[in-house]
């Protein structure tokens, strides 16, 4: 469960598994600021979310860009009074193979990913100190063991990881759990982006994908939802440094 009146940011909240994230935030009894980068798609999760009789406050946020990032934050505190979780989902994929990705395929996920979930930890811990209380939920990928045509997204992701550790270690004594979600293939806008990138139908993609899991079905965006949301809980208070891979196999 996730106490009444915890207040949770998540960002890349417009649609897909960020909106998912927030609405099951918000499903537990959590008070939501719904981030992205384009605020009608943060208004559409929010405008759900209030429908269905939860708390949410739509804000746009580059998380790339640090007064952004620092704003969006600050949003929670003066809407709410509190911040007490972060789902840093924000994602973007500029997928090429080496020899032909730029500088700026290369810095611009870089950037979004990894940048922009240092920049929102460092933000949002300032808060969750103060209130010696924090769960922090990070988004890596099956992708950061390496995939062919993702070497800025895989390098991210891969550095997400090792930061999420770091965060762990250094923020635990202040009641700030940080902990990592690595999903596998999962219905969404990205996965049929990448589909049309490498020239296959989207059906065809997704049964390929299927094929490959143990559980012969692809993920959805409440699949991953469902495990941040544990995250995010109080039952989750003795876990952090973690990295769970959620992609229907071992």
């Amino acid at each position: 469960m996730i106490e009444a009146k915890r207040v949770a940011v998540v960002t890349g909240a417009g649609r897909g598994i960020g909106a998912a994230c927030a609405k099951s935030l918000a499903r537990k009894g959590a008070q939501v600021i719904v981030s992205d980068l384009l605020l009608d798609g943060a208004e559409q999760t929010a405008e759900a979310i209030v429908a269905a009789g939860g708390q949410a406050v739509a804000v746009a946020c580059d998380v790339s860009v640090r007064e952004d990032v620092e704003s969006l934050m600050n949003r929670s505190m003066e809407v709410y009074g509190r911040l007490d979780i972060l789902v840093n989902n924000a994602g973007i994929i500029r997928d090429n193979l080496i020899h032909k990705m730029t500088d700026d395929d290369f810095d611009q996920v870089i950037g979004v990913h990894l940048k922009g979930t240092w920049l929102c930890s460092q933000a949002a811990q300032r808060h969750m100190v103060a209130n010696r209380y924090g769960r922090i939920i990070n988004f890596s990928s099956t992708s950061a063991l390496g995939n062919r045509g993702q070497a800025n997204y895989a390098a991210a992701k891969a550095g997400i990881q090792g930061l999420t550790k770091t965060l762990a270690i250094e923020l635990g004594r202040f009641g700030i759990t940080c902990n990592a979600v690595a999903p596998g293939f999962i219905e969404s806008d990205m996965t049929k982006e990448t589909a049309a990138r490498i020239g296959v139908e989207f059906a065809a993609f997704k049964e390929m994908a299927a094929r490959e899991t143990a559980v012969l079905r692809i993920g959805t965006p409440e699949d991953v939802a469902y495990a941040v949301t544990f995250f995010a809980s109080e039952e989750a208070a003795f876990i952090t440094g973690q990295v769970l891979y959620i992609r229907g196999g071992v």
